[in-house]
């Protein structure tokens, strides 16, 4: 393995009415494949990956085959695969660590890579004025109320996922940051306790700001950004797969930084 640890967020697969799905899939498969001619070291998934991913005990959500068979091609190549659930992909059985060896974690990530501290987090809860949004975490994150859901068929409880993840996501898309960024002052806070990277998804767009010997990164997403983080050495290196409106691979540096 060459040492390269990948990290991206906020890809959404399975979005309702989304008309670039078969697209967004094919660049996102093309991605995994590249990790596995890299030979990534690791691929951390920091939140997001699906829209809405509810497992019953027997069934799964239909689709995303071929994203599966990338994944499973990816781990086999020997590159760990690390995924830290999101706001909408956070109901996860057994499914991932049975069939790819992937363990589901729902808390934040703090590690050491190459000697650097990271502090990693998808971001959900850390926006001011989110108190609505915390409540529905403790209530949809309890066992009680997951197995109370589980008994609606799985047609109709897949159903209702997709369309209350579909609202939900059209409503953090509404949130005003340019004032007060909570994930951003959260970020700048860890950045100021000693960590050297700090990152954070579920914005959908692609930031860096630099502190010393510090940075907080939000890894923006894989709908119309297509953009990702990379840290090898000591350097992170935040860049951009695709060219959504020129339609074509750029994989591109937007911006980088050395601790």
């Amino acid at each position: 393995m060459n040492g390269e640890y990948y990290f991206l967020s906020d890809a959404h697969l399975g979005m309702v009415h989304y008309e670039h799905g078969k697209e967004q899939e094919d660049i996102l498969i093309d991605f995994l494949k590249l990790l596995v001619t890299r030979k990534a070291e690791e691929l951390i998934i920091d939140g997001d990956f699906f829209d809405s991913w509810i497992e019953y005990r027997q069934v799964v959500p239909k689709g995303h085959y071929r994203v599966f068979s990338a994944i499973y091609d990816l781990v086999e190549a020997g590159t760990k695969i690390t995924y830290l659930a999101g706001n909408h992909d956070f109901w996860r059985g057994k499914y991932f660590e049975e069939e790819f060896g992937v363990p589901i974690l729902h808390h934040h990530i703090e590690r050491e890579i190459n000697g650097k501290k990271f502090y990693i987090h998808h971001g959900d809860g850390l926006a001011y004025k989110d108190t609505g949004y915390k409540i529905m975490k403790a209530v949809l994150r309890n066992r009680v109320s997951q197995f109370l859901y589980s008994l609606l068929h799985p047609d109709i409880g897949l159903w209702l996922a997709k369309h209350t993840s579909s609202k939900s996501r059209g409503y953090t898309s509404q949130k005003d940051y340019s004032q007060k960024d909570g994930l951003l002052d959260a970020g700048l806070k860890k950045v100021e306790e000693g960590f050297n990277f700090v990152v954070m998804g579920h914005r959908h767009k692609p930031l860096m700001i630099k502190r010393d010997n510090g940075c907080y990164i939000n890894l923006g997403d894989w709908m119309k950004n297509f953009s990702y983080g990379v840290f090898s050495g000591n350097k992170f290196t935040l860049k951009q797969y695709y060219d959504f409106s020129g339609k074509k691979i750029v994989d591109s540096v937007l911006e980088e930084f050395e601790a």
